[in-house]
């Protein structure tokens, strides 16, 4: 009998300028964390899993289901791969309300779908009532909330965290790492984070993947 599916195996190639990236990774956890020093390819990693860039070489699968693969020229577009993404420093539309960040990618849904998504996203990252909020008027933790929420606006079954706690001060990254394994509890979704934080790695993963 075959064994179960993988969550997440990838074999990717790719040179930017003297810089070649060659990673391979298989693996059944659904907490996976890219540990590394900074411009070690992890961020890089990221924006290939999420079809942002494209690998020279090599081939995506998520959950079973081939997302890249540069021998056939199969390569979905971010849209496609059922991915939420989380870049550092959470950039947000500051002439957008918190709402309208959240649902920013459900611009063809019907409003009031997409009224009813925005209230059920905040209350899920502690943020009910935020939605007519701008994200000058926010923190900096209550900003990375609204990125989660964003990122998981989409039906999501992988969630790509680029250190995204990593401009906070020690205490708001304390609590925001506890909410975001409370959030992976209630969500059921898997996510690859990238951190160079050692504590952070190992609070947080099942499976720990060491960049050199």
């Amino acid at each position: 009998m075959a064994g179960p599916v993988a969550m997440l195996q990838v074999r990717i190639q790719k040179q930017l300028g003297s810089f070649a990236l060659d990673v391979e990774l298989h693996t059944d956890a659904r907490r996976v964390v890219l540990f590394g020093p900074s411009g070690s390819g992890k961020s890089l990693t990221l924006q290939c899993l999420a079809g942002l860039m494209r690998a020279d070489h090599g081939v995506i699968s998520i959950d079973g289901q081939t997302v890249f693969d540069a021998g056939s020229g199969l390569d979905l577009p971010p849209q496609g791969r059922g991915i939420g993404y989380v870049p550092q420093g959470a950039p947000l539309f500051p002439h957008l309300r918190v709402a309208d960040n959240v649902t920013y990618g459900l611009r063809r849904t019907p409003a009031g779908a997409r009224r009813a998504r925005t209230d059920e996203l905040l209350e899920l990252v502690h943020l009910p009532g935020y939605g007519g909020r701008r994200p000058t008027e926010l923190s900096g933790g209550e900003q990375q909330r609204v990125a989660l929420a964003r990122a998981l606006a989409r039906e999501t079954s992988l969630l790509l965290l680029d250190e995204p706690f990593s401009a906070l001060d020690a205490p708001v990254r304390a609590a925001l790492r506890e909410e975001v394994l409370d959030l992976q509890r209630r969500v059921d979704v898997s996510w690859v984070f990238v951190t160079h934080d050692l504590e952070e790695a190992y609070m947080l993963a099942e499976d720990i993947a060491v960049y050199e």
